[in-house]
């Protein structure tokens, strides 16, 4: 029997290895894919952590220019943030990481695909629904789940095996990927602990840069294209970015919401670039896009990340929307200035030539030249028709006005 397990080579995956190997008797083969956010070097570990745990065969699979055509792109144009908080930052990666999976499984011509989410995640929807429909009839094993398997418990196994434990495995579960990094562990148990201070370890430095910096965004039709005038690449610009982000601590957070099976769930989080991107993106967009579009494209953007959130990628809906926003993003030319500061960054100018903010036209407050007083006080008038039709009565009474007494100068007579 021969089983393609993903292997991100923590500590779950990691105990995965051995115990479909005694359980089921199978030759495990190891598929890693690589989202981003990690060295070639850790990669090597992750190689070596599966033939030390005793796996036949090791696949690593560079999935991040997939990441970012078939997920994070739709994730930028649409603004999505989870609770208005949360990049989604490992939703979009755990769907392109199952697809891997999937690929390799059918090349292998595998009796078997294994996983090692646990029973209470977002994470086992995101990998069953894909590889159940990807791999229709091909046997799914969730080892950690089907055991119901605290981390202790791992740990134990593993240390009784001999075997290697990841580092850090018994306090924090970091998942570093182009989108983001998140940190889960004990403290996201209780929604008022905040998190300790080493669990940010290791993500950025531990000084914060001193000297503030400007940097300018090129944008075509919704995405991102340039830093400084310097074209890049999607999956280029989103790691310089980054590490300019980590420099300010920009991006860190911690997000509280629901999960795909209704519980309440907390996770801290790393994404300077995707908060970034998003802030930058949805200024551009204001001055880009009519009311009617940012109002449909906002709404349905906002199903397309609950949707991804919660392992609905593959629903026929979804591509309709993608249809939607990116047709909405046609006139999303232009640049964006951000401001950096120690632990804050704010958009400080936006330009594009399909602004309709024309100053030649109008000045806010001011003077214009597209209509006259007289037009603008006609227009005023009509405006209060709904108003006067409900009555003054009932406008006073929305106003807090008890109309049973006379006020004058703000004192009743």
């Amino acid at each position: 029997m021969k089983i393609a397990l993903a292997f991100s080579g923590g500590l779950d995956t990691s105990f995965c290895v051995p115990y479909l190997r005694e359980t089921h008797g199978a030759d495990v083969v190891t598929v890693t894919v690589n989202t981003g956010g990690v060295t070639p070097d850790e990669l090597a570990e992750v190689a070596a952590r599966s033939r030390a745990l005793g796996a036949v065969e090791h696949h690593e699979i560079d999935a991040r220019r997939a990441v970012y055509d078939r997920f994070v792109s739709y994730l930028i144009r649409g603004n999505v943030l989870r609770g208005e908080v949360y990049p989604l930052s490992v939703a979009a990666e755990r769907t392109a990481q199952a697809v891997e999976v999937a690929k390799v499984a059918q090349a292998i011509g595998a009796d078997a695909v294994a996983h090692g989410s646990t029973g209470a995640g977002n994470d086992q929807v995101r990998f069953d629904v894909a590889l159940r429909a990807l791999l229709p009839g091909v046997p799914l094993l969730t080892p950690v789940r089907e055991l119901g398997m605290a981390r202790e418990e791992a740990l134990a196994f593993l240390k009784e095996h001999g075997l290697e434990i990841p580092q850090g495995a018994d306090r924090y579960s970091v998942n570093r990927g182009l989108w983001g990094t998140t940190i889960g562990g004990g403290w996201t148990h209780d929604s008022w602990e905040a998190p300790p201070a080493d669990a940010w370890s290791g993500l950025a430095g531990s000084k914060v840069a001193s000297e503030p910096r400007d940097l300018v965004i090129g944008w075509r039709e919704g995405l991102p294209v340039s830093l400084d005038d310097s074209e890049l690449e999607g999956i280029e610009l989103v790691d310089r970015l980054g590490s300019i982000c980590a420099e300010y601590h920009v991006g860190r957070g911690i997000h509280i919401g629901q999960t795909a099976l209704g519980i309440v769930g907390r996770i801290g989080f790393e994404a300077g670039a995707a908060l970034a991107l998003i802030q930058a993106h949805r200024e551009l967009e204001k001055i880009t896009l009519t009311r009617t579009q940012s109002f449909w494209k906002d709404h349905l953007a906002r199903v397309y990340g609950d949707q991804l959130h919660e392992g609905r990628f593959f629903d026929p809906g979804m591509r309709d929307i993608e249809a939607m926003i990116v047709s909405s993003q046609r006139t999303v030319d232009g640049d964006t200035r951000l401001h950096f500061e120690a632990g804050h960054v704010a958009v400080t100018g936006v330009a594009s030539e399909h602004s309709s903010m024309k100053s030649e036209l109008a000045l806010y407050g001011e003077t214009q030249t597209l209509w006259t007083g007289a037009e603008a006080a006609a227009f005023s008038k009509i405006a209060a028709v709904p108003a006067l039709v409900r009555g003054a009565k009932e406008a006073r009474a929305a106003a807090g006005w008890d109309s049973t007494k006379n006020l004058v100068a703000g004192k009743t007579q």
